[in-house]
């Protein structure tokens, strides 16, 4: 792929803690420079980069921590977790960026935007929330939260759950900003967790609803506004499979848009992980996005010089 263009990269939430049993943030820190060395040899190949993140685990903590301080401190609503979060992993990312940009000799201007994104208050997630938040608890533990106003569900067998509403992102509040600084040649950090999801009230002021925005759908619509070259999505799996855990597993080295749309059709990527990520490639590229890729980090310079990854295409 040719030098010179603009990449918009998703980094999953969960790339940024390596071992589940070792989340502290001296371990998290490690993760995000390991993430980073891949961004910066993309940077190296004359990539502008935007980059996203997820905010799953570090939204989790922040909930629990909440609850381990009730009622010593004030409860902290979504809007708000979802701000703390995106600035700081923003500064994580940002700070290892400059550092690891200082080593390879190269200066770039590196910055973190606290960013919205618009939601129609008329979007029917809003009537069936199903985003679930922070952790598995007792039937007990569960009706407390009822009572505190909380939709509660009952998940797999696993225990109860918060879950909250997950509506399509409409509009991203700061994206003449993020623009502007990409265009001075930034490397943005941007829209983390999907963005603070956000909508007019009756006076027509922004305010912050109690809600999450999946992080790819977030970053396809970034992608789409900035009118990137290439929409990148880091994920666990170098490539994207189908018939995944049959004898009959493929991996794709390449795939359509129709051909995305028609393996989501016949169940081939699992609700929870690779069927949202491919639902916002669809969404890109449907709307005139050039050119998807999906892929795990450390095989992300070997992706965009055609090695591994699954490159998604128009036709």
């Amino acid at each position: 792929m040719p030098s010179g263009r603009t990449a918009v990269i998703a980094i999953g939430g969960n790339s940024l803690i390596l071992d589940k049993t070792q989340p502290q943030v001296e371990n998290q820190w490690k993760a995000v420079y390991e993430t980073v060395r891949h961004i910066v040899g993309m940077i190296k190949a004359g990539w502008r980069v935007v980059v996203t993140h997820g905010n799953g685990p570090q939204v989790g903590f922040i909930l629990r921590r909440n609850e381990l301080a009730v009622p010593e401190v004030h409860d902290t609503p979504m809007d708000m977790i979802g701000a703390d979060t995106q600035g700081s992993i923003g500064y994580m990312l940002q700070q290892a960026l400059n550092n690891t940009l200082r080593d390879e000799g190269i200066r770039r201007n590196v910055a973190t935007i606290v960013t919205q994104v618009l939601v129609d208050r008329n979007d029917t997630a809003f009537q069936k929330p199903t985003k679930g938040i922070g952790g598995f608890m007792s039937q007990a533990e569960a009706q407390t939260f009822v009572d505190e106003g909380w939709n509660v569900v009952e998940d797999a067998g696993r225990g109860y759950r918060r879950v909250v509403a997950s509506p399509i992102p409409k509009e991203i509040v700061e994206l003449d900003a993020i623009n502007a600084l990409v265009e001075k040649n930034f490397i943005v950090i941007c829209v983390g967790g999907g963005g603070i999801p956000v909508m007019y009230d009756e006076q027509g002021y922004l305010r912050g609803v109690p809600a999450v925005i999946d992080k790819d759908r977030g970053t396809a619509l970034l992608a789409m506004g900035l009118k990137a070259d290439l929409f990148i999505i880091s994920t666990a799996v170098e490539k994207v499979a189908i018939n995944i855990n049959t004898p009959q597993q493929r991996d794709l080295d390449r795939m359509t848009l129709a051909e995305a749309k028609q393996y989501m059709a016949e169940g081939h990527f699992a609700p929870g992980s690779m069927y949202p990520k491919i639902e916002a490639i669809v969404e890109y590229l449907e709307k005139g996005g050039p050119q998807a890729l999906v892929t795990n980090p450390e095989n992300i310079e070997r992706a965009l010089e055609g090695e591994t990854g699954t490159l998604v295409v128009p036709g």
